[in-house]
């Protein structure tokens, strides 16, 4: 399958991409389904039922409330966040869902929205719709969600897309030795390589607002979590760091105010702080290339628009555009999930493609990209999904600053070198694809170990 730097890159809403983004997508598109079939009129009552780690912390990343927006017709990308409270709360009172927005029908939440157990065997983060009638099942339809907002219906794994419905990219790549070679054969930088390949889709002109829109998002995102304070919801009374942090940055370099030599890199932990507060407390953000992850990539691009007096739309542009090219890598290859591979999928993907946009904009060959993007994969292996509460708080928050910081230094390291290195970003990728089947259910974003039970055990 061809993927978008516009796949990868969506504006939605918190916490979660996986779990939230996905199963509303998911439900919209049943909705969707049954106006275009004619069926609206005839559904009596809609049975919503999820599996595996979409049952196991469905509740903390607000998979049921996503589900129900879904079928009520709202997307991830248009819903104002400020209505959801209001929404759920009628349908809870009034035991009504307004299925795709004007079809009345009774919803029992004890009965209608399930929670199983049971995990399906193409992915764990699995949910069926049923729609049935008077005469019994009308439609019904399984999606998985499966990172990054994507989501696959059962029908397209039983029946794959035939060839008419291929997209043919000028520069296809699989893997970063291929986009090496396509960049040293054509005599083009990442960037304007993943460029050409984006004009399959659409106009170059169409592709830089539309970047330009994501830019926008993420840029609005910083400044809600910049501006925003008081205590997260879910339970766990965390409280928001961005607002306090960023009105001391303020201060720094004012009379009679001692700064520190480290300021720029609290910029970045700030950016990244700003953006995950906004997506644990629900609000507008960009999947990038998920929730749980989201604050890295903006957090570096930030830092870089901020420090850099040259920088311009056309490092935006470039920057995404290298940035996505990683992903690309890490998705086909591995899995960006973490459901599916632990932290490392959404995490590590999301710093070693920090640092791919990074190295780009500041003017390193392809090979010094793919090694600063090896050397920030490389170092998140390993790294476990396990939120505590099942929310995207603790430690996801903190960790996403982390990652803005180990991706600059990974370029920083890259930059010092001529490219060469011992361990390829392949490999490490395909390491990272390993190490996540290899992890225990309990580290996949099921609340079930980790820190989500040490935290219960203190």
């Amino acid at each position: 399958m061809a993927i978008s730097v516009f796949d990868l890159f969506k504006i939605g809403i918190g916490p979660s991409s996986s779990h939230t983004v996905g199963p509303m997508r998911a439900a919209a598109t049943f909705a969707q389904a049954l106006r275009e079939r004619g069926l609206l009129a005839q559904v009596q009552r809609v049975e919503v039922r999820l599996y595996g780690s979409l049952s196991a912390t469905g509740v903390g990343h607000a998979t049921d409330r996503a589900c129900l927006l879904g079928l009520m017709g709202q997307w991830p990308d248009q819903i104002d966040p400020h209505s959801i409270e209001p929404r759920i709360a009628q349908l809870l009172q009034e035991r009504c869902l307004m299925l795709d927005g004007c079809q009345p029908v009774d919803f029992d939440y004890g009965r209608d929205m399930l929670l199983l157990d049971e995990s399906l065997a193409y992915h764990p983060n699995a949910m069926t719709l049923n729609a049935e009638g008077e005469q019994g099942c009308l439609f019904s339809q399984t999606y998985y969600s499966v990172g990054g907002g994507f989501i696959v219906e059962q029908a397209e794994i039983d029946a794959p897309q035939s060839s008419a419905e291929q997209v043919n990219l000028p520069y296809e790549f699989s893997s970063a030795a291929e986009l090496l070679s396509l960049c040293k054969q054509h005599g083009v930088s990442v960037s304007q390589l993943m460029m050409a390949n984006e004009r399959a889709w659409r106009s170059e002109d169409d592709i830089r607002a539309g970047l330009l829109k994501i830019w926008a998002a993420m840029r609005e995102c910083v400044a809600n979590g910049m501006r925003n304070d008081g205590i997260l919801p879910g339970g766990l009374n965390v409280k928001r760091r961005a607002a306090r942090l960023h009105r001391s940055l303020q201060e720094v370099g004012k009379p009679n105010v001692i700064g520190s030599t480290l300021s720029a890199m609290e910029w970045v932990n700030l950016f990244a702080l700003a953006v995950n507060e906004e997506n644990a407390a629900g609000g507008r953000m960009v999947t990038a290339p998920t929730n749980g992850a989201a604050g890295i990539i903006p957090a570096v691009l930030h830092y870089y628009m901020k420090f850099n007096p040259s920088a311009c739309d056309d490092d935006v542009v470039a920057f995404l555009l290298a940035a996505a090219a990683v992903g690309i890598l890490c998705k086909k290859n591995a899995s960006i999930s973490g459901a599916e591979v632990g932290c490392q999928g959404e995490v590590g993907s999301a710093c070693s493609m920090a640092a791919a946009g990074l190295a780009e904009v500041l003017g390193a060959t392809a090979p010094q990209l793919e090694n600063a993007a090896e050397i920030a994969l490389e170092h998140n292996l390993g790294l476990t999904c396990d939120p505590v509460g099942g929310l995207v708080q603790i430690p996801c928050i903190e960790r996403n600053a982390i990652a803005a910081v180990k991706a600059i230094n990974a370029v920083q390291m890259a930059l010092r070198g001529d490219g060469e290195h011992f361990i390829s970003l392949d490999r490490v990728i395909r390491t990272m694809r390993d190490t996540g089947a290899d992890m225990h259910a309990n580290y996949k974003e099921t609340s079930r170990g980790g820190l989500a039970v040490a935290y219960v055990e203190c």
